[in-house]
Parts: C-alpha cells; structure tokens; sequence
C-alpha cells in the first residue's frame, strides 16, 4: 500500500510520469498557478507527451492540478480557508487514526517513535526537509498501525495537499522545535494506554500548527494564486 504519497517503482511511462511531477509538486519545485507544458515535461523525461498527459489527468482526479479548456495544465492551490480547513480534517481523521492504533500500541512501538522524535530533535540544525522526512515517518507509522487503509489513504491525501506549504514555512523559521515538543506530548499520552487521551493529544498537535502556517502564509503572501507563466526548474532525468 503507498502510504503518505509513497509509491511504488514506475513501472510504466505514465507511472514514471506521475511521480515525477507528482514529486515536484510535494517538494515546490511546481508552485500553485505554475503551468505545466506537456512538451516540456515529456523532453526532460525522455519520453513522449501521451504519458505525461495521461499523468496530468491522474493528478487531476486527486486535485493536485487544474486542468482547463484552451489554458493546458495548472497547478492547484489552496486558499488560507482551505488550509485552515484542511488541518482541521487532519486532526479529525489523525484522532481517529491513534484511537485505532491503541491495542497495538507497545513498548517497540513506544521506542520505535521515540527514534522518530529523537531523529527530529537531531535534524534542527539541519534544515527543514531533514525535520520534515522524520515528521512525515512519525504520523506514518502511527496511522498505519490503525490498520484502515481507506482511513490512511485520506489522511495521505491531506499530508500532500499541504506538503508545499509546510516546506516553505519550514525553511523560513529558525527550529521547528514547536511540533516536535507537541509530538513529546502524544508518544507520552500513548504510554499511558488511554485512547482518548491520545485522540485529543493528537488532534491538539495537528492544530497547534495552524495558526503559525497561516501567519506566515499571510505575511509572505503565499497562498492560492492565479495561474501564471513561470520558468519552472526541469524535472529530474
């Protein structure tokens, strides 16, 4: 099962093609309102424009890019009312996702997301994309353990709707010690074998984020945008 956006090897032009765009758009390589020309894709990929359509209208259906009569392929964005709204989802469906994880919640498991936390004390210092890898595998293995695969793919979704912003946020703030701190406070309110304690915990982290992203967001003025002509960097080869 992919989890979190994890997928598979390509296997096929199309798959190849959709993870790679797929790919630039979680890292903000393709920014909201960012046109995606075809040509320009199937060239840095090697291959021809059939898949790389094809891959446009795969990302379309999970509302990653537009796609619109005579204007071609755009980027999606998400509007300061959609974030809030996607992080609100997020702590409603994570909740739920811990409550289910309990009964298989042991001491390896309690250590297991110790390294996780441990990993992102350490990685501080290094940057935003090192504390974010270690943040992601956290949620990740406490969703799985849920044992819902429709429940974790929803929970996917929403970690990649919002991924772009959070990685500009992250590179911009001195230490992302806040969430880490919020996390301290779920693996301890999972010790204690209380599943609504742990629900709660959970649901309180998500949003603790909140209202931090959407300052920023509204002082850099980075948000939904319209579409726009753009010097995109090329895809890796």
């Amino acid at each position: 099962m992919a989890v979190f956006g994890k997928a598979a090897q390509p296997g096929t032009a199309q798959e190849e093609a959709y993870l790679a765009i797929l790919s630039a758009i979680r890292q903000g390589r393709y920014r909201p309102g960012d046109r995606l020309v075809p040509e320009v894709i199937a060239g840095q990929l090697g291959m021809s424009r059939m898949p790389v359509r094809e891959a446009f209208q795969r990302l379309a259906t999970e509302g990653l890019v537009q796609i619109r009569p005579n204007r071609g392929c755009v980027v999606s964005g998400l509007t300061i009312e959609e974030i809030v709204e996607v992080f609100e989802i997020r702590s409603v469906l994570e909740g739920l996702a811990v409550r289910l994880a309990m009964p298989h919640v042991d001491a390896r498991v309690i250590a297991e997301l110790e390294r996780y936390l441990d990993l992102m004390d350490r990685a501080e210092q290094a940057g935003g994309d090192a504390w974010f890898a270690h943040h992601q595998a956290f949620h990740e293995h406490i969703c799985v353990l849920s044992g819902r695969p429709k429940l974790i793919r929803q929970i996917s979704a929403l970690h990649i709707a919002i991924e772009p912003y959070m990685r500009v946020w992250l590179h911009h703030i001195e230490k992302p010690s806040t969430g880490t701190r919020a996390q301290h406070v779920v693996v301890d309110a999972l010790r204690t074998g209380d599943a609504a304690h742990a629900e709660q915990a959970m649901r309180d982290h998500v949003m603790r984020t909140t209202p931090h992203l959407v300052d920023f967001l509204r002082r850099e003025n980075i948000a939904s945008e319209a579409p726009r002509q753009r010097r995109l960097e090329p895809l890796p080869a």
